[in-house]
């Protein structure tokens, strides 16, 4: 239990972190101003996706070898919701978002699950062995 709550407490503040550089990159949040509110309800959202992502790494030992797994999860798990969230106009972005042309998504909202999953894992993995 330690373990999964270090992830999601080093989670959420990477996020919010994360959340905050990159908002300059949104054009609108379902059609308003983007708040510090729904950047860090964003963030709390994204710790327990992060979260629920790392679990099987925790405990079953054999998968600890093979953590990168948490970046292939976390970045599929991330171009589902931008398909999802662009798709239904929960929000857009601006010229400055550099967008994958392939996948038609954002390049940092792409990475973000999978990047900041594997860091809240590995700091966990530092704090407890």
């Amino acid at each position: 239990m330690k373990r999964i709550l270090t992830v999601f407490i080093g989670a959420f503040i990477l996020n919010a972190i994360w959340e905050n550089l990159h908002v300059f990159l949104y054009d609108n949040y379902m059609g308003g101003a983007i708040t510090e509110f729904i950047l860090l309800r964003a963030a709390l959202a994204d710790a327990a996706m992060i979260a629920a992502i790392t679990l099987p790494f925790i405990l079953f030992p054999a998968l600890q070898k093979r953590s990168w797994l948490i970046v292939l999860f976390g970045v599929i798990l991330a171009i589902g919701i931008e398909w999802w969230a662009l798709g239904t106009g929960r929000w857009l972005y601006n010229e400055y978002m550099l967008v994958i042309p392939v996948l038609s998504v954002g390049l940092t909202p792409a990475i973000q699950l999978g990047l900041l999953g594997y860091f809240s894992y590995k700091i966990q993995k530092r704090i407890f062995g």
